[in-house]
């Protein structure tokens, strides 16, 4: 908010105990999550769109991803995209409501990629003490497998980074050199056998394979094979040796009860030094938790309004995402207090017993969750009169920012010496 022209969310940021009152929200969140029956606790990543294509005052507007229902144009629409870290519960607890806690919220600037600015909100993280008792899982999608997010997130001992790749990637065999063979000079040989997801004549047989039988929710009876090929490479970059951190790469299929497979295979990375402590079974499971994020974003987005303050000031949307994270908390954190309400047209709710509550519910419910606790927070009180604007003053107009466009980088090839 801004008033006599101070700027509330530049002097928060700017505050000397800024990052200890992050490290105080972290410890606040994290206090609402109850322990997980599992050796490791679970995390993800995503970014989110906020379009606002016709806010020419607002400025570090960019091309984003957006969906576009109309087939034939291009997923692109103008605004804000906002990266956000989430702490995934135990299903235990939730009975598999799809909840995801968010624990970051912050929007990516034009001049970054989604994945760096996600790489620095993941740095605090790891780095605070909320949750070093246990080893970290985090889950993403394919936009997070390139090396600029994996080559950051394996210098984190205690991280296991599990990331969906795109059908047409190529990866390598570690090359193991035979103790027998004579040793030639030159460079040491790292990369093996190709192995291209695309074409699977050359495929080697897998380490490992799993058979996961499941039912539907309509009675549909259907088996998950995982198969996996442990000590895979990735080619590195100068930055990031990628030739140092092998990989297990999972292929994961469904079949109906007739050997038939129903869907495009699904190919999943797991890197890091602790990558041995999670079964293929684990590595599966916790990646279909992913999708919890997606629910969290859907939600906020129709019901919490998160992406539909029209503002013309870059701060005063950032706050307003925050807040909106914020309330999503509260709705987790109250979720026990909550009693079904239903309406007038769903009798379902009110004959069966064992509903789950979901963040919908609970919303439905807050305002009684808040009258009966209480709050902190004291009524407004007037401070006198305000005296208006001097006759004749003129605000001045907005700036009027321009989208900016990504370029391509300048190759360098044909340039001459001088």
């Amino acid at each position: 908010m801004v008033k006599s022209g101070i700027n509330f969310g530049e002097t928060f940021s700017a505050n000397p105990n800024y990052e200890q009152r992050i490290e105080t929200l972290f410890s606040a969140v994290s206090r609402t999550i109850p322990p997980t029956s599992k050796h490791y606790n679970l995390f993800g990543i995503d970014t989110t769109p906020c379009t606002r294509p016709f806010a020419e005052t607002l400025a570090d507007k960019t091309f984003i991803h957006y969906p576009n229902p109309i087939k034939g144009n291009k997923p692109i629409n103008i605004g804000h995209c906002y990266s956000v870290v989430c702490a995934l519960p135990d299903q235990i607890d939730t009975e598999k409501v799809p909840w995801a806690v968010p624990l970051s919220g912050e929007r990516v600037p034009s001049k970054h990629k989604g994945v760096n600015q996600g790489n620095q909100q993941l740095k605090k993280i790891w780095q605070s003490s909320l949750f070093s008792d246990k080893l970290s899982v985090l889950v993403a999608d394919s936009d997070y497998s390139q090396k600029d997010f994996i080559g950051e997130q394996v210098k984190h001992e205690d991280v296991v980074t599990i990331t969906r790749v795109r059908s047409d990637r190529v990866f390598y065999r570690q090359f193991i050199r035979d103790p027998n063979q004579a040793k030639t000079s030159g460079h040491p040989r790292w990369y093996g056998d190709k192995f291209d997801l695309k074409d699977d004549q050359p495929w080697t047989e897998p380490d490992e394979v799993h058979h996961v039988p499941f039912t539907t929710k309509k009675g549909r009876q259907l088996t998950v094979t995982i198969s996996g090929w442990k000590q895979m490479l990735m080619r590195g970059t100068k930055n990031y040796k990628m030739n140092n951190h092998p990989f297990t790469l999972l292929q994961i299929v469904v079949r109906d009860q007739e050997r038939n497979s129903i869907w495009k295979p699904m190919w999943l990375i797991v890197i890091g030094s602790r990558r041995d402590e999670l079964s293929l079974v684990d590595c599966y499971q916790c990646y279909r938790q992913r999708y919890d994020m997606e629910h969290l974003f859907r939600f906020g987005k129709q019901r919490l309004l998160m992406t539909s303050y029209l503002t013309p000031d870059v701060h005063h949307e950032e706050n307003w995402f925050k807040l909106t994270l914020l309330s999503y908390v509260n709705l987790w954190a109250a979720r026990k207090l909550a009693v079904v309400l239903p309406r007038d047209w769903e009798q379902y709710l009110k004959t069966n017993k064992s509903i789950k509550i979901t963040p919908s519910l609970v919303q439905r419910d807050f305002s009684r969750i808040i009258t009966t606790l209480g709050t902190f927070a004291k009524f407004p009180k007037r401070r006198g009169f305000s005296s208006g604007r001097i006759k004749g003053y003129k605000k001045a107009p907005r700036t009027r920012h321009d989208v900016i466009k990504k370029g391509s980088k300048k190759s360098t090839e044909n340039l001459k010496a001088p």
